[in-house]
């Protein structure tokens, strides 16, 4: 056979022309044609435009979709394209009712996919699937209250049950759920946090002696420097872009961290200013290896130690170190021990590159480093989030206008759960107030986390499981390893708006209970109704829905709490009067203000001040509540992950179509990608070394402790991205995520660092 015929059966050679891009900046008129189009097609242009004329307004509702804060003076149309996506899927037209699912067997909704599940709407009805039936049928609130009720008083301990909860949950759903659980006897409270931001919440609370940002939306657009690490805000925190374009606007130089370029750090154009270019956003882009974040920190510091030596006294805040901290001498013996060799191999970037991204730091008066998921999904995400906090410690970049650090949360009340009590680890603090509250002892001893919950529901050890919102199955790691665990308790219940792949793998007997969503009019006794909920900054908010509700058959989160309440408790022998919170929501929010600091006079806070009111944040005024009493340093060494010559380093993600597991559409306008889903992202040169062509479809191989997990049908995707990396979606790619491979300390699913190979599909 001759040469030239050898080649025709050969892939072609991948090149950068094969690449995927978006050649525009972020946001511009194909963001205002997109969020057309999904109002159009999900509530309608009447009622769409009613929900979005309300949206993050002082009267009306706070955004579904993630907690980025709102400015204080606000315009009319205060909401990104994807917040708007998530308003048109919540206000859809679109019905699930009783009869959808006479027509369904649960068997046939298992063969569709979760963007088919979502686009069928609202569910209408409370809803269960008997022990050994193939269809979910009507059931009554009552009957569905009194089954919960009774499975939960027939435990043979209260560890038997698992209250998770989602972090669309208000403030007062939140708090009258912990009470629920923890007057029961358990603190088996996992939330979305497990599986996002507890690395941050953790590192903070060791460093800062606070789990949240220190910043506020002011700080962000005054700041001198921005420094982006991990996080895509184009498509996860879209209205962060308006404040990245105001900082830039003001002076501010910005600086991205991120393997993948991601067009939202890029540049952006505001729908509202067609008329005006596009801002340029980052000044520097670092596109380094996934996982190396801490060899790029101590390259950034290294430098900074370099400066202060030849400016002796200019780059170091030596006062605020001596007095403030600890742990800085450690902290500079480990930056001096380590090489530029190891920083430049472990993250693939030049030394001139990390050099230059430092300088700005170096110049700096005033610094803010923001990260999301992209550092804290790894076995070394709490080590991630301590070498971001030594990052701002060494020059003070901590408690002072413009500084500090911004941890930017996905859903849009779960910082607020995480407040309102809904953590495994509750403080001791905390159990005293509720106690002395409500006049009884709660469980002192710690609950399940996500990683917990699933391993006891595997193993027997659970009976019952309730969903305060969200979709379990597909948002834990371990897909169906996830969904057999759930299969095997007693009762599973789910408190949904939406149909989801949760509903499809329940326990012997299955509920939905179909609750009110954020736009939607809340009436109790007779009276309209607000919830709050918490931005990433610490402001709480009054939140009040206005469109009819999509069915008159929906209960509000709070009164579902209530009603498993009432259904498990004796009335006369209950110390927990849970009478008193049926009707409206004061009651509620005066319990909360005795049991939570920072909400004294809840009741006549949140309707005096229509913004929002801050809640106390001790790194903010500079007091450390830390184990020594000081910010602390934290020495972390580097850690490689030892790949065999065919593997890589794979990371889910998320497209511009989705919002957490909520599948709007099947496009990924952003990075090129239409209508599909099950793509991997691959550099041009892993692509062409493996024998590869884009397009072809791949299986896909993950690795760990000697377990291989498969899943199939990956198309490949040439895209700019460091060798040896590789992307793909979320939550299609979560089977391929170890439920054993999670970060040190915070056990958040290490869904950043899967160790991956590939093979042709068949």
């Amino acid at each position: 056979m001759s040469d030239d015929s050898t080649s025709k059966n050969l892939p072609a050679p991948t090149t950068s022309d094969d690449l995927t891009d978006y050649k525009k900046a972020a946001g511009g008129l194909d963001a205002l044609i997109s969020t057309t189009r999904h109002v159009l097609e999900q509530p309608g242009l009447i009622r769409g435009t009613r929900a979005l004329a309300s949206l993050n307004q002082t009267e009306g509702f706070d955004c579904p979709g993630c907690a980025w804060p709102d400015p204080d003076d606000r315009s009319t149309f205060e909401f990104c394209e994807n917040g708007a996506k998530a308003v048109a899927d919540e206000a859809t037209r679109f019905k699930v009712d009783p009869a959808f699912f006479e027509t369904h067997s649960i068997r046939d909704l298992r063969e569709k996919s979760d963007h088919w599940l979502n686009k069928q709407g609202r569910i209408t009805h409370p809803m269960v699937r008997r022990e050994g039936s193939d269809h979910y049928e009507p059931i009554a609130w009552d009957e569905a209250f009194s089954l919960i009720g009774d499975a939960l008083r027939e435990l043979d301990h209260p560890d038997q049950a698992i209250f998770y909860t989602s972090g669309r949950t208000s403030n007062e759903a939140a708090f009258l759920y912990q009470l629920l659980a923890r007057q029961l006897g358990t603190n088996n409270l996992p939330d979305c946090s497990n599986m996002c931001h507890e690395s941050s919440g953790t590192g903070m609370n060791e460093s800062l002696g606070v789990g949240k940002g220190t910043v506020s939306l002011e700080d962000v657009e005054t700041t001198d420097a921005l420094f982006i690490f991990g996080q895509n805000p184009g498509t996860n925190h879209p209205r962060m872009l308006s404040a990245l374009q105001a900082a830039k606007r003001r002076g501010a130089t910005i600086v991205a961290i991120n393997p993948l370029k991601e067009p939202g750090l890029v540049a952006f154009q505001h729908p509202k200013e067609l008329y005006r270019r596009p801002t340029d956003l980052a000044d520097h882009y670092l596109q380094l290896r996934t996982g190396s974040d801490i060899a790029l920190l101590k390259g950034l510091m290294k430098c900074m130690l370099a400066a202060e030596e030849e400016r002796p006294g200019e780059v170091l805040d030596h006062d605020f170190i001596a007095s403030q901290t600890s742990g800085f001498e450690a902290h500079r013996a480990d930056l001096e021990a380590t090489s530029w060799a190891t920083i430049v191999e472990e993250t693939g970037l030049e030394r001139a590159e990390i050099e230059a991204a430092a300088q700005v730091a170096i110049e700096a008066k005033s610094l803010i480093a923001c990260w999301a998921m992209g550092l804290t999904q790894h076995k070394h995400g709490v080590a991630n989030i301590q070498q971001v906090v030594n990052f701002l410690l060494m020059r003070g970049f901590m408690g002072r206008p413009g500084s500090g650090a911004c941890p930017v949360r996905g859903h849009s009340n779960v910082q607020g759960d995480r407040t309102m009590g809904i953590w495994e680890k509750p403080t001791e603090a905390f159990l005293d107030r509720l106690s002395a509250r409500f006049g009884f002892e709660p469980p002192r001893e710690h609950g399940f986390d996500t990683i917990a919950a699933i391993e006891a529901m595997e193993e027997g050890k659970t009976r019952v499981f309730v969903a305060m919102g969200g979709n379990f199955v597909m948002a834990a790691p371990d897909t169906e390893r996830t969904a057999r665990a759930m299969e095997r308790c007693e009762l599973t219940v789910q408190i949904s708006t939406k149909l989801n792949r949760s509903h499809l793998r329940t326990g012997g007997t299955g509920l939905i209970l179909p609750c009110l969503g954020r736009t939607e009019r809340d009436m109790q006794a007779g009276r309209p109704q607000f919830v709050t909920v918490e931005d990433s900054m610490s402001v709480v908010r009054a939140s009040r829905g206005h469109l009819p509700p999509a069915s008159d058959a929906l209960l509000s989160e709070p009164r579902i709490v209530l009603g498993i309440a009432q259904a498990t408790f004796d009335a006369d022998t209950s110390p927990v009067d849970w009478n008193l919170f049926d009707g409206p929501y004061d009651p509620i929010r005066d319990a909360i203000a005795a049991v939570i600091p920072g909400f004294e006079n809840f009741n006549r806070r949140i309707r005096k001040y229509p913004t929002g009111f801050l809640l106390p944040n001790g790194a903010r005024e500079r007091d450390f509540k830390t184990s020594t009493g000081r910010a602390n340093f934290v020495v972390s060494p580097i850690e490689s992950i030892a790949l065999d010559e065919d593997q890589l380093i794979m990371m889910t993600i998320r497209s511009h179509d989705q919002y957490n597991t909520t599948v709007y559409d099947l496009n990924d306008r952003y990075r090129g990608i239409s209508n599909k889903r099950r793509v991997v992202l691959l550099h041009p040169d892993d692509i062409a070394s493996r024998g590869l062509k884009v397009g072809q479809n791949v299986d896909l191989f993950s690795h760990f402790e000697g377990e291989e997990r498969r899943a199939d049908g990956f198309e490949v995707i040439a895209y700019d991205i460091p060798r040896g990396c590789a992307a793909t979606y979320f939550p299609e790619a979560n089977a391929l995520v170890p439920l054993g491979q999670y970060a040190r300390k915070s056990r958040t699913p290490a869904s950043k660092s899967v160790v991956i190979s590939l093979k042709s599909s068949a």
